[in-house]
């Protein structure tokens, strides 16, 4: 099986790719795989440190003036024109797009050579990238059923995210659990932003959570940015402790609720996992997408959205209280996310690759 990944510009993007990369060399004996992504992009370091070949493309986004919009067309081609030459070479079996700007040209060389097409769309508004080439896919993958409106039904799929499948795997780390301080006889809750947080967001974590119930213990993840000012504005309180980065999914058993943003990656993992949550969907998103994630779990009482214009520390305090005061709520959270979960997500993916290159 040869196989050509095209994938950049953001980790929601990024980390799908990796966690199906890492299902296919499992199940394939045989695996060659190939990378494609931007060339001044987190992709570019991010794929070579996992051990794949990387060959890369540069590509921007169709925004700003009318000088940038010409300039990115003009890459456009000329990322085509390249990537036509990588096909070639490479002879993939199957090509995959995960979205981001720099896998149209891929996509577009690959519809022209006639070689089989995947794209995978992991939050529930589709992408820009993913909505141009959609017409030269053979098969797409959604992870929201809200996209069967916008692609072709008849060569859309509903498999899940990756990254799904990732969290399904990892087991809970006791050890690291304990070099948190954290102790697993009290109820956890999780404060994580993504890996580079917020600022605002965390202004009005240093206001409400020192007024949450001492009985509860509160890993506050900041991001490295915003680390040192966290650490000075928040009161000192045995029950929270604030670090810049957690490996979230190691821990994540022991977790009874995250305080989270509505990424596709975030909101594949606490819904496999069944983890209740409280949703901040960031507004700095294009298509405001991460509300619309947000929304199709509050839909079915798998978790609380609180939009970021009208979150305050009185609020926030109010749906901790409420949610972390009512065991059966929880369980009931965590039925309702597990519902909308796709443990099995990277092989559902590969079952289809062994179908399209037949």
């Amino acid at each position: 099986m040869r196989l050509l990944f095209v994938t950049g510009g953001t980790g929601g993007h990024i980390y799908p790719a990796l966690a199906l990369a890492a299902c296919a060399k499992q199940r394939y004996q045989n695996l060659e795989l190939l990378f494609i992504g931007n060339d001044d992009r987190m992709e570019a370091q991010l794929i070579p440190e996992a051990g794949y070949a990387f060959r890369s493309l540069h590509t921007s986004g169709l925004c700003g003036n009318a000088f940038h919009k010409a300039k990115a067309i003009a890459q456009m081609f000329h990322a085509r024109a390249q990537a036509i030459k990588i096909l070639k070479e490479w002879k993939p079996d199957l090509v995959v797009g995960f979205g981001g700007y720099v896998s149209a040209p891929v996509i577009l060389a690959a519809h022209k050579l006639h070689i089989p097409i995947m794209i995978h769309e992991q939050n529930s508004v589709a992408g820009a990238a993913n909505q141009m080439v959609a017409r030269y896919a053979d098969g797409i993958v959604i992870c929201y059923e809200r996209l069967f409106e916008q692609f072709d039904k008849r060569k859309t799929r509903l498999l899940g995210n990756p990254r799904a499948t990732s969290a399904a795997q990892v087991k809970f780390d006791a050890a690291y659990y304990r070099s948190l301080q954290l102790d697993g006889r009290k109820k956890l809750i999780l404060v994580v932003m993504g890996s580079l947080g917020s600022s605002s967001i965390n202004a009005i974590m240093c206001e409400a959570l020192p007024n949450v119930h001492k009985d509860y213990q509160i890993l506050f993840v900041t991001g490295k940015e915003h680390y040192e000012d966290v650490k000075k504005q928040i009161p000192k309180q045995d029950n929270i402790h604030v670090v810049d980065y957690v490996k979230t999914l190691e821990i994540m058993e022991k977790v009874d609720l995250i305080i989270c943003r509505a990424g596709a990656t975030t909101l594949a993992e606490i819904t496999t996992l069944g983890v209740p949550s409280i949703v901040i969907p960031s507004p700095y998103v294009a298509h405001n997408h991460q509300y619309y994630n947000a929304s199709v779990l509050a839909n079915v009482n798998a978790a609380v959205m609180i939009e970021e214009k009208d979150l305050n520390a009185d609020l926030l305090n109010e749906k901790i209280s409420c949610i972390m005061g009512n065991a059966k709520l929880r369980a009931q959270m965590k039925e309702h996310a597990k519902s909308l979960g796709f443990p099995n997500a990277s092989e559902d993916i590969c079952d289809w690759f062994d179908e399209m290159k037949r």
